[in-house]
């Protein structure tokens, strides 16, 4: 595949399709690192010529501005979500879970955003190189990845805000459901506190196997179920 080098400024892809009247979808995962829990992918479609100071990593923002920055993008941006679980993670592995999580929430922006897929000229990806089926590309569109995507790029920023909102929220209402292991405190992210709670409540039914082969832990899977069905 053809080596696509970062844009030299950010917004660069941005303002090439503005100029033209079109536009860019960007799209970013969150949770791809975690030991628990889905990883959460998210398509947007930022409005031309957009600058709206909040639209940034959002793992440089505090909680309460990547509230903000949700309720601004989700109010003037089209916008599409995607989730691959744990289960799927375990199965297919966690880069292709997330490629088909990213497949999925490309699809479906397409799908029911207002405007013609034809007034869409790139497709940003953070990182990850992405193909899809060609019924969802036509000849003007091109697909675009590079690293520090969200810091190049205005759409993957939102779409990264999108993927972590989305997720935490998810993570804060399983919390209960096991509250000794202070989920909504680490969001399934492999800190310290997190690790210890593994090694001495052993996994959930929403931790990744497939990522705590290192760990000595008991599988407490069907004593789970039992509780939860």
């Amino acid at each position: 595949m053809e080596t696509i080098y970062p844009p030299l400024h950010r917004n660069y892809y941005e303002d090439k399709a503005w100029a033209q009247g079109l536009f860019t979808c960007g799209i970013d995962e969150v949770g791809r690192g975690c030991l628990a829990g889905p990883v959460v992918v998210a398509a947007a479609i930022i409005p031309q010529n957009a600058n709206y100071y909040l639209l940034k990593d959002s793992k440089s923002l505090e909680e309460e501005f990547r509230e903000k920055a949700f309720k601004w993008i989700t109010k003037n941006c089209f916008y599409s979500v995607a989730i691959a679980s744990n289960m799927v993670i375990d199965k297919i592995n966690i880069y292709q879970a997330t490629l088909l999580a990213m497949k999925k929430s490309y699809m479906q922006l397409v799908e029911t955003m207002p405007i013609p897929h034809e007034k869409l000229r790139y497709v940003l990806i953070d990182a990850v190189p992405l193909v899809v089926d060609k019924s969802y590309t036509h000849k003007n569109l091109e697909f675009r990845n590079f690293t520090s995507g969200e810091d190049r790029s205005a759409s993957i920023a939102a779409a990264s805000i999108i993927a972590k909102v989305t997720r935490d929220r998810l993570m804060k209402k399983i919390d209960p459901l096991f509250p000794a292991h202070l989920i909504n405190k680490h969001k399934g992210y492999g800190t310290k506190q997190h690790v210890k709670v593994i090694l001495s409540q052993g996994p959930t039914i929403l931790h990744r196997s497939s990522f705590l082969s290192k760990f000595k832990v008991d599988d407490q899977d069907n004593e789970q179920q039992q509780q939860l069905f």
